[in-house]
């Protein structure tokens, strides 16, 4: 996927844990010598622990910057853009990672309204806001990759998850619409759609019930966000 990473500034959210760990580890292994990475999530005091362990595994090639965000306030996405350094202005490649679950697994009419809301806020509108503060940088320079964390639940619906899968299905629209937007460009619109993968997903998705978090990988043997992060830095 990316030939020459060499330079170029890269913006991860969701970046604490997961996928969104794993995928800026990848990238500072891929390009040690040369590389601003951008690292954004809600628990601040985690991704500073990521710097650090991403500066002792690769030194000082590579720069990161971390910012406290929840995407899922439209306020502090603003407000991130408003603030960003000169020097990390120009993004050349946006992984919008942030999402998640919530309210275990319960179904319809059960789904309480705060976790809708904060389902959509997070997968949907929080993906959207974000490109579209990011997207204006990419246009001006004609170039830039977006690359959209979705999830096979966006195609493959499943009971007691109908919230989870419209929120997916959503960002599977948005992607293929904004990609044929851009066509003429050279900005690239990129979706990677895993299945099950083990992480603090479900764990949140259960409350912090760690217990009913395994069951869900019982029977199968899940990706690890290692895998996902090497298909996306590819």
């Amino acid at each position: 996927m990316f030939q020459n990473l060499s330079g170029r500034t890269i913006l991860v959210t969701g970046a604490s844990s997961g996928i969104g760990r794993s995928t800026a580890t990848e990238f500072a292994r891929s390009s040690p010598n040369s590389l601003r990475l951008m690292l954004t999530a809600r628990r601040l005091d985690v991704l500073t622990e990521v710097a650090a362990e991403i500066k002792s595994e690769v030194g000082d090639g590579v720069k990161i910057l971390t910012i406290q965000l929840d995407v899922s306030k439209p306020a502090e996405i603003h407000d991130f853009v408003e603030r960003l350094p000169k020097e990390w202005g120009d993004i050349d490649v946006l992984v919008n990672n942030a999402g998640l679950a919530a309210g275990g697994m319960a179904k319809s009419p059960e789904i309480s309204p705060a976790h809708i809301d904060i389902m959509f806020a997070t997968n949907v509108t929080g993906l959207i806001n974000m490109t579209q503060a990011i997207l204006p940088t990419m246009l001006r320079r004609n170039k830039g990759d977006i690359i959209n964390l979705n999830s096979i639940a966006g195609h493959e619906a499943y009971p007691r998850g109908s919230i989870y899968c419209v929120t997916k299905s959503a960002v599977r629209s948005y992607s293929d619409a904004l990609r044929r937007e851009l066509i003429e460009t050279k900005i690239r619109v990129m979706e990677v759609a895993p299945g099950q993968v083990e992480t603090e997903f479900s764990v949140v998705r259960f409350g912090g019930d760690r217990s009913a978090a395994a069951k869900v990988y019982e029977g199968c043997e899940p990706l690890t966000p290692e895998d996902v992060a090497e298909v996306i830095v590819f």
